[in-house]
């Protein structure tokens, strides 16, 4: 069992995307839908085998290239994103936030997704849509179809995808 679906928009997806700024429609929901694939709504933060970390399933190399590639040439987002992660914690286990602190990794998630230059939603988004950005950008060499995709993000998301 997993993070309430609803629950996990209202209160730290959608307030996390306001903090760093972010109007994107769409972009809650692909957040959600990430989660319900990469974790399952959080029944699984760290899976056996598995490198990733958190709801999102975030690997820490994709974590440092976030800070190293992209929040290095945005120091205002940056300093937005350090605020959201522990004060003393971050400078010793940095990583760890990605499972501990829910606002600060959805925020690296949109990241992750945001540092590509061609990265982009369309005015109405729907499930097929998150499939195909989720693919191309946070996971492009796994072997998921898209299907089962669409598939965890209806039936983890059903009281939620209205709401897209």
């Amino acid at each position: 069992m997993g993070i309430c679906a609803k629950e996990l928009l209202r209160w730290v997806i959608e307030p996390t995307l306001q903090r760093i700024g972010v109007t994107t429609p769409g972009a809650a929901q692909l957040l959600l839908a990430t989660a319900a694939q990469e974790s399952g709504l959080g029944a699984h933060i760290r899976p056996d085998g598995q490198r990733g970390l958190g709801i999102f399933q975030i690997q820490g190399l994709t974590h440092r290239h976030v800070w190293d590639n992209y929040l290095v040439h945005n120091p205002e987002l940056a300093s937005t994103v350090r605020g959201l992660a522990s004060q003393h914690d971050f400078l010793n286990h940095p990583h760890a936030e990605l499972t501990t602190n829910l606002s600060y990794a959805t925020a690296i998630a949109w990241l992750i997704y945001a540092r590509n230059s061609d990265f982009n939603l369309p005015a109405e988004p729907a499930a097929e849509d998150f499939a195909v950005c989720w693919k191309r950008f946070y996971r492009p060499k796994t072997d998921v179809s898209a299907e089962t995709f669409c598939h965890h993000y209806r039936t983890l998301t059903t009281d939620c995808e209205a709401a897209a």
